[in-house]
């Protein structure tokens, strides 16, 4: 009688074929993700056994939110790095029960020196780190956020490809030794058709032509995203906090819009300094001792607000009496006017964050050149109210102030 060997498949735990792990009780595991178009990289760890699982499915939302399910309640945590995939993926763990946290990739710790990379061991090293607790995550917006942030993103965009096309036709009229019509550079109506009027042969005729068809067509759509951003603001959502900025000198509807959607939630900052730092108007301290020392900006914060605030601080020392005093007592200190005016955006931003909390209309009077008003320090406190004074400064800008391309 023979008898047959029955083959015997071993499996490990952590290869990308095992299903979701069995935990025991009290064990508490946490998630890392490695994120890509096609695939999502998974790693378990536990804080008894380390790593207990790892896989790699397809680029699934809806099925990387359902495997965890048998044992959510001990999933601590689940993250995964910023990137071009966006918060879809937060959105859709958080809706099923599961804590999850979009970690910024600037903030990751790393050892120093160069080390390995693969998707598999970003996977592992975001669940440790997960367990150990050094990430630090980004806000993750409700989907309304995010649309609104596109429509402002998308003016910057269109607003860039205009640029290009402008130095574009100033570059052919260089490079053929031709010399530029007046008021090319502000691109006044009688300027812009000046190339088409140049006497040329049709094979360079046809490239001008073509820069300035796109020029415009480029105007035109730059314009159309200020309206719709224009409608945003006057939103029932919106236009409450929209409003109270606005009664700053310098501050349009682009300008309170920006604030709004790219600092939302302004009651998440304990002080002004936390909203500078978020900005990227905050400078780069160096202490030691009884010796401080502040060095150049940290420019790692929100440009796009920042480059809007930087712009409003511009007509804001231009309309407003109490701010350009302000504005020349930094120009003394520093002695570049650059340095100042930074200076002044930084002041801007937390002016509006107050405005923002207090819900209370600009006061020249409440920032008269002197000392710096007081921020709360105490987590979770709100700022003191603006004192009830009369205002002295101008008074609300045109909106053409704030909408013009730069």
């Amino acid at each position: 009688m023979t008898t047959t060997k029955k083959k015997i498949r071993f499996v490990r735990p952590n290869s990308s074929t095992s299903s979701t792990p069995r935990l025991d009780s009290g064990e508490t595991a946490h998630v890392g993700v490695d994120v890509h178009k096609a695939s999502h990289h998974v790693a378990v760890v536990t804080d008894l056994r380390g790593l207990v699982a790892s896989r790699t499915p397809p680029a699934d939302p809806e099925s990387l939110s359902e495997r965890p399910k048998p044992i959510g309640s001990q999933v601590a945590r689940v993250v995964y790095e910023a990137g071009p995939t966006g918060f879809t993926l937060a959105r859709r763990l958080r809706s099923s029960g599961l804590r999850a946290g979009v970690i910024a990739p600037s903030k990751t710790p790393t050892m120093p020196g160069p080390e390995a990379e693969s998707d598999r061991l970003d996977r592992r090293k975001l669940a440790v780190f997960a367990r150990k607790g050094p990430l630090q995550p980004v806000r993750v917006p409700e989907e309304r956020e995010g649309a609104d942030r596109r429509v402002l993103r998308l003016r910057e965009q269109l607003a860039r490809k205009l640029r290009a096309a402008q130095q574009q036709v100033q570059a052919f009229l260089l490079q053929h030794g031709i010399a530029e019509p007046a008021g090319l550079t502000r691109w006044t109506a009688a300027s812009v058709d000046a190339p088409r009027r140049l006497e040329l042969t049709p094979e360079p005729r046809l490239r001008p032509d073509v820069m300035l068809d796109e020029r415009q067509h480029d105007r035109e759509r730059v314009a159309r995203a200020p309206r719709r951003l224009e409608e945003s603001a006057g939103a029932g959502r919106h236009r409450e906090a929209v409003a109270t900025p606005r009664t700053a000198p310098g501050v349009g509807p682009i300008t309170a819009m920006t604030s709004r959607v790219e600092l939302h939630d302004p009651a998440r900052f304990r002080d002004g300094g936390q909203v500078a730092r978020v900005i990227g108007l905050a400078p780069q301290v160096s202490q030691g001792g009884p010796t401080r020392r502040e060095g150049r900006r940290l420019k790692s914060g929100n440009a796009r607000l920042r480059t809007a605030l930087v712009e409003a601080a511009r007509r804001w020392v231009a309309g407003d009496e109490a701010a350009k005093a302000r504005y020349r007592r930094l120009v003394a200190t520093t002695g570049n006017g650059k340095k100042a005016i930074a200076g002044m955006a930084r002041r801007l931003a937390i002016l509006l964050w107050r405005l923002s909390l207090s819900g209370e209309p600009y006061r020249a009077a409440a920032w008269r050149p002197g000392p710096a008003p007081a921020t709360p320090e105490r987590p979770g406190s709100r700022p003191r109210p603006l004192p009830e004074r009369p205002s002295s400064g101008a008074g609300r800008p045109r909106a053409s102030e704030d909408l013009r391309v730069r």
